[in-house]
């Protein structure tokens, strides 16, 4: 049997290059009755624990180092244990919001992460930070994609550390080669699928070039 989805929204603010927004963020918890991961432990570490039901942690994956993604990441930790991972190109941005704290273990493009009898693959996908990664789940017929592909669009990249070519870059080779049924659960919002959103591609790149 695959391991499940449940899905929490947390609220807090996000802050980069002097600036604070109110932010919504998307919490993904990966796993079965007995173990689970959570992707992005966002804003409350207490609400996304009480979301386990008593299941082991085995995992807090960051999909990068915007501090609305990693904020309740140690937190939730130390309540449970479990081993934060962040791929190390975005340590700059992580030492921004805990700064002498550093992550667990470091996530790379190729690793595999088997929950719940679920295996997730780490895609590298830089853009909208250097160390920003998506999770793709064939057997849930998913991918995890942060704040690198939305609804509508890439994710920002008007701000440090981020850059458009590179985003676009990432979409097309590593996400666009998906099935085109593959749902793209994302850091904020809606989700979507990449069917849906690869035939506006050449508009994407117009709109920001």
């Amino acid at each position: 049997m695959a391991a499940r989805i449940d899905h929490l929204v947390t609220s807090g603010t996000f802050s980069l290059d002097g600036g604070t927004w109110d932010v919504d963020n998307n919490v993904w918890i990966v796993g079965d009755d007995s173990e689970a991961i959570v992707i992005d432990a966002a804003h409350d570490a207490g609400t996304i624990e009480t979301a386990l039901g008593g299941r082991v942690l085995r995992a807090i994956i960051s999909t990068h180092g915007h501090d609305d993604h990693i904020d309740a990441a140690p937190e939730l930790a130390a309540m449970t244990d479990a081993p934060v991972m962040l791929h190390p190109d975005d340590l700059q941005l992580w030492k921004q919001t805990h700064p002498g704290l550093a992550p667990d273990e470091e996530l790379s493009d190729g690793q595999t992460i088997t929950i719940g009898g679920t295996t997730l693959t780490v895609l590298h996908t830089p853009g909208h930070t250097p160390g920003a990664i998506c999770l793709y789940a064939p057997a849930l017929g998913t991918v995890f994609t942060g704040d690198t592909l939305f609804q509508g669009g890439p994710g920002a990249t008007g701000r440090s550390f981020s850059d458009f070519p590179t985003i676009i870059n990432s979409i097309r080779d590593r996400l666009f080669t998906l099935p085109p049924e593959t749902v793209v659960r994302t850091g904020h919002g809606d989700s979507t699928t990449i069917g849906d959103e690869s035939p506006h591609l050449d508009e994407w790149i117009q709109r920001g070039s």
